[in-house]
């Protein structure tokens, strides 16, 4: 059933309201995000309840999800009207673990950041203690033990995940 016209909200409207760029609307609508409705001279016309989907847009996007996941999420949600409670509760139930996984790699960079960056630290007297002839690389790019490697666990010579 097609929503009534009092029902349809206008392109500027649904980015004045959830704070993102018509463009940005555009957008989602061609990654099969948001769904509109065209009126005889081409105006976009969007349901009202698009606006909860554009803040939950917004909000995965904060967490980190990129707009790939977000349309894997969308697609179990109902296109035609707002998610119930039930359906909301359901999917971020999803992203719980994937959430407290972030909070979690957050909080070890927050703790770990005035000592350890890249291999593991700041300081060259200690990379040398911690992470001697630059170890820390065989496990893969980037802050090792920042991202939860174990600096007790790499060891020199050890073929780094590309076997070498």
């Amino acid at each position: 059933m097609a929503p009534k016209a009092k029902d349809l909200v206008p392109i500027g409207e649904v980015a004045e309201r959830s704070g993102v760029a018509a463009s940005a609307l555009r957008f989602y609508e061609s990654l099969g995000l948001l769904r509109s409705e065209r009126t005889g001279g081409g105006r976009r016309l969007y349901p009202r309840h698009v606006l909860r989907r554009v803040a939950f847009i917004r909000i995965a996007q904060r967490m980190g999800l990129t707009l790939d996941e977000i349309g894997e999420a969308l697609a179990v949600l109902p296109p035609d009207r707002a998610p119930t409670k039930a359906e909301w509760a359901k999917l971020s139930r999803a992203w719980r673990r994937r959430l407290d996984d972030r909070i979690s790699t957050l909080e070890a960079l927050r703790d770990d950041l005035t000592g350890c960056i890249g291999c593991g630290c700041l300081s060259l007297a200690r990379c040398r203690l911690y992470n001697p002839d630059d170890v820390a690389s065989t496990r893969g790019p980037s802050a090792r033990y920042l991202l939860g490697d174990d600096p007790e666990e790499v060891v020199p010579g050890q073929a780094g995940p590309e076997g070498g």
